[in-house]
């Protein structure tokens, strides 16, 4: 009788034991994420069209240009928004493209352009974001290029990214060329590549973006910029120093490409057009990349900026900016509601489920050798007290 009792004591404690490991394994098991789950923040903020869009990491806000009235704001994910810097002193009706969050000094810097009839202007901006928030720490005009009168096409400044020494780069995507904008202020014109002009307009090219050349910009800490181009779907590699491009070789066109974000933990990039998200990586710092996925997004909201805010969840902006620039909404009024929305890739969520099945295989075969192993010593030693 005391045998059984302790045979049936071992087999209880295992069969605990082995529900307990079960349970634990589920538990630790990464959850696959849902497209269907994705973010959506909705603003209100009558006639604003932005389009640019920025993650402010120490604010734990998203932060907005406007259309034509000389104001950022920052966006909750929560939808509530409320105005970061109002500056008079921008021409009237400029237009407030890129955005780039300057985490190192605290600073906001955001590319400044006026649309005609306005007289030409293109510059950086600086604000502060510190205890004197919306303080305007500088406004660079940004140079044309020698003997340049601007008589066909004026320069645009489009999007800015940010080192972490301060120095911001500034697209001209009507000229081809980069800008550089130190941490005091100091603009000079710093990549003039031929690269940049040496492949040819999309055949898929449409007039509104056709005369668009360089135009999303991000920074890489290993001393690069990526840059996208508009009307011909390449990206090119920048050196950080010297300002030498190269294409990078991708194996797909992304035509009509506008703002650009990168993914911290694994360095993938991700470009938006008015029509699709586009996830890249690469595996060689960039000779060579590969488009592993798309998303179509929602072409009448005309998404033109995408950022990476906590979490390392991608969010696109739907400005509307195209309805903003041909005054097209409902007899004359102006838009109130605007969107902010998580986009993730199907490809990326079917390898996370894949990851799970298979941690869940090798954990139920572990499981099922560890059953069999103590069934065995509790039949052993049962033989040895008989």
């Amino acid at each position: 009788m005391t045998t059984n009792m302790t045979t049936f004591t071992r087999c209880t404690s295992s069969s605990l034991i082995s529900i307990l490991f079960a349970v634990v394994l589920l538990l630790l098991l990464p959850t696959p994420s849902s497209a269907t789950n994705r973010h959506v923040i909705n603003f209100r903020s009558p006639g604003l069209y932005p389009e640019g869009l920025t993650w402010d990491p120490s604010g734990q806000h998203f932060v907005v240009g406007s259309l034509h009235s000389r104001t950022i704001h920052s966006v909750s994910d929560a939808g509530v928004i409320q105005t970061l810097i109002s500056d008079p002193y921008l021409p009237e009706n400029a237009t407030i493209l890129g955005l780039a969050v300057d985490s190192s000094n605290r600073r906001l810097l955001a590319a400044i352009h006026c649309l005609p009839p306005l007289l030409p202007c293109s510059a950086l901006a600086a604000y502060d974001l510190r205890g004197g928030a919306g303080r305007r720490i500088f406004l660079s005009p940004l140079p044309s290029l020698p003997g340049d009168d601007g008589g066909v096409l004026r320069d645009v400044a489009n999007d800015v990214a940010v080192d972490h020494s301060g120095n911001a780069f500034v697209t001209n995507s009507a000229k081809n060329f980069i800008w550089k904008v130190d941490r005091d202020g100091e603009a000079k014109i710093f990549s003039t590549s031929p690269a940049f002009n040496n492949q040819p307009v999309a055949p898929d090219a449409d007039a509104s973006f056709r005369d668009s050349g360089l135009n999303g910009i991000v920074y890489n800490s290993k001393g690069y910029l990526l840059v996208v181009q508009s009307n011909t779907g390449k990206m090119f590699k920048v050196d950080e120093e010297t300002g030498t491009a190269r294409l990078v070789l991708l194996n797909g066109d992304m035509v009509a490409a506008d703002g650009v974000a990168r993914r911290r933990r694994d360095g993938t990039v991700v470009v938006v057009s008015q029509r699709k998200l586009w996830y890249v990586k690469s595996q060689d710092s960039w000779s060579e990349g590969v488009i592993y996925d798309e998303v179509e997004l929602d072409v009448e909201g005309f998404p033109t900026a995408v950022t990476v805010a906590g979490h390392d969840r991608v969010y696109v902006l739907y400005g509307r900016v195209m309805e903003g620039i041909m005054g097209s909404h409902k007899d004359g009024e102006v838009r109130e509601w605007f969107g902010i929305e998580e986009v993730s890739s199907e490809k990326e969520s079917g390898e996370d489920k894949v990851w799970v099945y298979v941690l869940i295989g090798l954990g139920f075969a572990y499981f099922c050798f560890w059953r069999f192993q103590m069934k065995n010593l509790i039949t052993n030693m049962d033989k040895k007290t008989t």
